[in-house]
């Protein structure tokens, strides 16, 4: 499912090479000047790290989570009592409360390039390359850029360096698959690189993996990122899935064993029936992300803007889970407002769902 052009050991190279920390979940942050959230929190803010990611025990879970109003401003200023923390409807004791601002991130930007996305491509790689110019530190962060189709293209491995990230957007283009005569219509029935389709002979608009894609970079490139960055990947695509060997199901737990959150950013072309957008919430949510539908280019940069301070405004939490069982299970993660005067202002938390518990037969 995962390719690369040129020689194989541009693979191997990737996987020594190198958003989320240890056992964290995921994004980076960064406050937001200018806006005073409406709600008083009981005490004073959770105090700030910068550069220095906490050192725990294997046996500790970091949440990153974000909050925002009714009217989607960023909170910056919880403390620790105006939260609680569940594990399978367990309350658990936090050890670790605060703001994450600076950690170095890991971001993989990944391009659907099938025919659906043939018009709107021009101006996500532009908005993509802005969000890269304003986000990426380069003596910090590192980002990979992926295409895909029914197979997912290595454009970039793991990098700082701009001008190659630049380039590697600049070069990512549409391909007609065979038989393509324009309008969307592929003449000859399988288009190369995807399952066959059983039953299925008549022409067809080509293929697009979405669930395998975000499989393979969440296990080939997030996956052997250092452990002290946030991971994140961020999608341009419409959620229309037709093709590949991996569910929706395999996509989320991929990202999640990998530490990373999902940033969709839904793009679609009418003609081929729009935005999934249920389908791009749901995978989202599901790994603390969040999904976002820019109607033309200028909601678009705001899309990635929007990103961008999410990433730079989120707390950290830490607790011992009180199931110290080592069986590999799913456990779900519930953040709760306790504070009566922001419960009644509808905050807004976003954070992963759960985690993957570790096996005892594993180190």
């Amino acid at each position: 499912m995962f390719r690369k052009l040129g020689l194989a050991a541009a693979f191997v190279a990737l996987c020594i090479g190198a958003f989320v920390i240890g056992d964290a979940g995921n994004a980076a942050a960064q406050s937001q000047s200018g806006v005073k959230p409406t709600p008083t929190p009981s005490q004073t803010p959770p105090p700030i790290i910068d550069d220095e990611v906490l050192k725990i025990d294997a046996d500790v879970v970091n949440v990153l989570f974000t909050a925002q109003d009714r009217n989607r401003r960023l909170l910056t200023s919880l403390t620790k009592n105006d939260i609680k923390l569940l594990e399978d409807g367990v309350p658990q004791e936090l050890t670790t409360f605060t703001r994450q601002v600076d950690l170095p991130l890991s971001l993989s930007i990944l391009i659907d390039v099938s025919v659906s996305q043939q018009r709107t491509l021009p101006d996500e790689k532009d908005a993509a390359i802005s969000f890269l110019e304003s986000v990426v530190r380069p003596s910090k962060d590192e980002v990979a850029v992926l295409s895909f189709t029914g197979e997912t293209t290595l454009e970039q491995d793991m990098t700082s360096n701009l001008t190659r990230l630049r380039r590697s957007i600049e070069n990512v283009k549409f391909v007609p698959p065979s038989g393509y005569v324009g309008g969307g219509v592929v003449v000859g029935g399988q288009v190369p690189g995807t399952p066959p389709i059983s039953g299925r002979n008549q022409a067809i608009q080509g293929s697009t993996a979405i669930w395998d894609a975000i499989w393979v970079t969440s296990r080939e490139v997030l996956g052997v990122a250092p452990e002290r960055t946030r991971r994140a990947i961020i999608l341009l695509t419409d959620g229309q899935n037709t093709s590949g060997q991996k569910r929706l199901d395999d996509a989320v737990d991929a990202a999640v064993r990998s530490e990373a959150i999902i940033y969709s950013i839904g793009i679609g072309d009418n003609f081929y029936g729009g935005v999934d957008k249920g389908t791009l919430n749901k995978v989202s949510e599901r790994t603390g992300g969040r999904a976002f539908f820019p109607r033309d280019e200028g909601e678009l940069r705001q899309a990635f803007k929007q990103i961008e301070e999410e990433m730079r405004s989120q707390y950290l939490v830490a607790y011992e889970p009180t199931n110290q069982n080592r069986d590999g299970s799913f456990r779900k993660i519930e953040i709760q407002i306790v504070n009566e005067q922001l419960k009644n202002d509808k905050i807004k938390l976003t954070h992963r769902q759960g985690y993957f518990a570790k096996n005892s037969d594993k180190n």
